[in-house]
Formats: structure tokens, sequence, C-alpha cells
């Protein structure tokens, strides 16, 4: 077709902008399917916390302002659940699930859409890729809702056994952390009842891991057999992520060792257990056999710290991820012994990652900083609750200290917006809230100032 000059250009979305846009509007229909009457027990809950239940499970969160095991219908858990997976996923994953089942050619324009959204540098293999994101979480959701289910009908009618099998599974892989236990009048919420419990204990703590490696460690972990090879990105999420949760385990078996309302009662290797799951939770998934509440302010800002981290990229997790801060270190090694090119596994990392770790880290402190000042004036709680709970908003983690549900109003849409920037990226919104950058035509002369 002819443009004509002086005609205005037909808006075309950036990656970026496609992503939010998308999010935005599985958001909106999920606020609506959620205060809907059929999705409550009761009077259908307000917007706000329909609202707050949607962005918490479209970004896989998991934070709550109510009893999803009592205030929501079958009907409203499965409108839930699906918007845990569609976001677990990415809604261009699904989108693509749907064109390939149809047998329609994936455009190039949706191939960058698809590579925005895996956080990949490159197009090369991205449809492949999609279609093992797919394969492998079909797989080990399943797998994951047959061992819990199998558990479960010790306890539980066989139908609801195999209800609460499923839920529980694509909650945890997806990083989610939702539970239904709330229905029961006799148990804690999340999985403190199952704190004995060695099989509940591996099963979450294989599928957290599994769903915070991200689908390109998983694929290259699958062919290893075959080429014995592992990429860079692998190596240094296997081993940033197992350094983590090796330090988090002891930090936190170390401050809750003797607390007479978590660990205190437990025999060793029911603490040692407890504390790696939490340790392992504690990074994006929001699942404990812990209560939260109850631990003591040195462990609640360790978690905060693993928070922050996060899980890696191309993931169902959030917060910085374990790749930036292996960056941030590897630089700060490198500049402590004056060299000047960071090395991992010998292989030399370009200026323009150490730049996106460094861009990212200050935003997202900065983000948690502010937040946490802004709610310290509105909400009536202890900073280190505040602090808690921001952090966990932002790392869609969705542990909470007890927060969540006496939050205000302005309290619960700002959770709601951390909850979304978290989820997509501060860097990712910021191109999107930007007009395409148009390349530079000079240079300024370079200038020195003094650091340090």
């Amino acid at each position: 077709m002819l443009q004509f000059a002086g005609k205005s250009k037909k808006f075309k979305p950036t990656p970026p902008q496609v992503l939010t846009f998308g999010f935005i509007i599985i958001i909106f229909v999920g606020t609506i399917l959620l205060a809907s009457g059929p999705a409550n027990t009761g009077d259908p809950m307000s917007y706000v916390d329909a609202l707050f239940m949607a962005t918490s499970a479209a970004c896989v969160t998991g934070l709550t302002t109510i009893n999803v095991g009592i205030d929501l219908t079958h009907f409203g858990q499965v409108v839930l659940l699906l918007l845990v997976q569609i976001g677990g996923l990415g809604f261009t994953t699904m989108a693509s699930l749907i064109a390939i089942v149809l047998r329609r050619r994936i455009s190039f324009r949706e191939r960058l859409i698809l590579q925005e959204a895996m956080n990949q540098s490159t197009l090369e293999g991205i449809v492949p890729l999609i279609k093992k994101v797919i394969y492998y979480s079909l797989v080990i959701e399943g797998c994951g809702a047959l061992l819990f289910s199998a558990r479960f009908l010790a306890e539980m009618p066989v139908g609801q056994a195999l209800y609460f099998g499923l839920f529980h599974s694509v909650s945890i892989f997806n990083n989610a952390g939702f539970d239904l236990f709330g229905m029961f009048p006799d148990r804690a919420s999340s999985l403190i009842h199952y704190v004995e419990d060695p099989l509940i204990n591996i099963v979450s703590m294989l599928l957290i891991i599994l769903g915070g490696l991200g689908f390109i460690v998983i694929s290259d972990l699958i062919t290893y057999r075959i080429n014995r090879k592992l990429t860079l990105h692998s190596k240094v999420v296997l081993t940033a992520s197992a350094v983590l949760i090796v330090v988090g385990t002891i930090v936190i078996l170390i401050f809750e060792y003797t607390n007479p309302n978590t660990m205190g009662p437990l025999d060793f290797l029911h603490k040692l257990s407890s504390a790696m799951l939490q340790s392992v939770s504690s990074r994006s998934a929001g699942v404990s056999t812990l209560d939260t509440g109850s631990l003591r302010q040195a462990t609640q800002f360790m978690i905060v710290l693993l928070m922050f981290v996060g899980a890696a990229p191309g993931s169902t997790g959030g917060g910085i991820k374990v790749t930036t801060l292996a960056v941030l270190v590897g630089a700060i090694y490198t500049m402590a012994r004056g060299r000047q090119d960071v090395v991992m596994f010998r292989n030399r990392l370009d200026q323009d990652r150490i730049h996106k770790a460094i861009t990212l880290t200050l935003l997202s402190f900065f983000l948690i900083v502010i937040a946490t000042m802004v709610l310290s004036a509105t909400e009536s709680a202890p900073f280190l609750s505040i602090l808690f709970e921001v952090t966990s908003a932002f790392a869609t983690t969705g542990m909470s200290a007890g927060l969540s549900g006496h939050l205000t109003t302005f309290g619960k849409l700002f959770i709601v917006l951390l909850m979304f920037v978290g989820r997509l990226g501060p860097v990712t919104l910021a191109f999107a809230l930007t007009s395409t950058p148009e390349k530079e035509k000079f240079r300024h002369p370079e200038g020195r100032i003094t650091i340090g």
C-alpha cells in the first residue's frame, strides 16, 4: 500500500511495549473474572483486591490479601492457576503454542517479541526453545502433580488429592507460591504443616529449583549427556545458584537453630531440610515450612537479600537474577586485582553485559528504597516488615511477614505496581515507556572524575 507524505505513520509497538501491554490485558481480564460472583464463595471481592490477586498471579508473585482456599470457589482457584501458568511461561509463549498447534508460521516480528520475553541475546533457535519450554514445563508439572497427589491421598479423597497435587505443582514450579491449605481450620498457611514431611520438602525444592534455573539451563542439562558441554550461561547459573543455596541454608540454620517459634522443636535433619527449603524458596517461590513472621530479624534480612537476587534469566522467577550478581562479583574481583577484563570460565565478558548488570541493579535498588520510604509513610508497620514486603513484591517472591492482609488501599495499589514492574523488569519497562532511541550522531570529549 502506498503511503503519502504528511500521513501519520502507523503505530508499531516495540517488543518491550508488546510485553507490557500484554501483561496489562491479562491482569485486566483476570481482575474482572476474580471480582465476579462465580469466583467467590461469599460476597464478590472488591476490585482493588481482585486487581491485587490478578497481578500477583500473572506476575507469579504469590502475595495475597485473601484466603485462597476459603474465599475463592473452584472456578476462582482455576482462574488464579491459569493466570499463574500464563504469567510463568509468558503470554507470548502461550500465544506461540496456539500458533504451533494451528501450524501457523511465526513471523520475524513475533520472534523479536519472543526474544525479548525469553531474555535472549539472539534470535537463533528461539522457536525450538519455545517448544522445549512448553514440553519441559508440562512434564515437570505433571511429575510434581503425581508425587504431590500420591502424598495427599493419605489425608484426602482421591478427587481432592489430585486437584491439590495439580494446583500446588503448577503454583510452586512457576514460583508463585499460592496454596489451598488455608481451607483447613487446624492448619497454618503454606507448607508449615509438612515441615517434617521429606516427600513434600524434596519435591517442593526440586520444583522451585527447576523453575528458577530457567529453561535454557534445563535444556543444556538434558543434552549434556550427548554433547558433554554446557554453555557459559548455564555454568554461571548453576554455580551461582548452588553457592546461594548453600550460603542461605547455613545462615538461616545458624540464626533459627534455637528459635522456639520456628526450628527450635525440630531435630537436626528437619532443621536442615527446613533451612534449605527456606533458602531455595526465598529466591522466588514464596512457599515455606516455617512461619515467616516468626523468623528472627537477622533471618528476615537475609531473606530480603536472597529475594533481591532472585532466580535465573528466562525462568519463572524474579529479582535482579543470579547472573547479574555473578557479573557484579566478577567485576569487583577484576577491579580488585587490577585487571581490565571480567573473565568467567575462561570466557571474557563484553562491557555491555557489565554495564547492563550495574544499571539493572541500581535501578532495582533505588526502586526498592523509594517504595519502602513511601510505604513507611502510609502503612502502620515496622520498617523491616515493609522492606520485606516491598522486596518480595518487586522480586515476585510472594513471601510475606504478614503485612499484605493489612495494607491500605493505597498500599495495595502500590504493591500491585511493584509486582508489575518486578515481573517485566525495570529496564524492559523503561524501554517500553520511551520511543525508539536514535543513534548518537557525535560523541562528547572524554572527561575524568575521581572515584573512591
